[in-house]
């Protein structure tokens, strides 16, 4: 009865003991991985870093005068005034598309009764 407890106990020792090499093995697995991402977003921080500088230097307002001094014959670009902004009043509308005179009568299922009409034969 003895041995058989050494032995249960001997084998439990040993399934404790792999389960916390595995732990330990996906522990260290997580890890390194975490490492490489962290890694991988340092250098993307760091190429992001350099590509907003270089945006900043492309666009420049002197360097973009430039251009369209040396691009004006092709592109025609000048500097927005004032002058090129309209008034709310400019803007058309477009028109409705139902009758001409609001007050006529709209054929839809039937004749349907203009509002005038309607108010005065509720008035008394």
């Amino acid at each position: 009865m003895r041995s058989l407890l050494y032995l249960f106990t001997a084998l439990g020792v040993i399934a404790l003991a792999a389960w916390a090499y595995r732990e330990n093995h996906l522990t260290q697995s997580a890890m390194n991985e975490r490492s490489a991402l962290e890694r991988e977003i340092s250098n993307l921080e760091g190429s992001l870093r350099i590509q907003r500088a270089e945006w900043a230097y492309l666009n420049r307002p002197d360097r973009l005068r430039e251009l369209v001094d040396i691009n004006f014959e092709r592109l025609k670009l000048v500097p927005i005034t004032a002058m090129h902004f309209g008034e709310i009043g400019q803007i058309a509308y477009p028109m409705p598309q139902f009758g001409a005179d609001l007050g006529e009568t709209i054929e839809v299922f039937g004749a349907i009764e203009t509002l005038s009409e309607t108010l005065e034969e509720q008035l008394p």
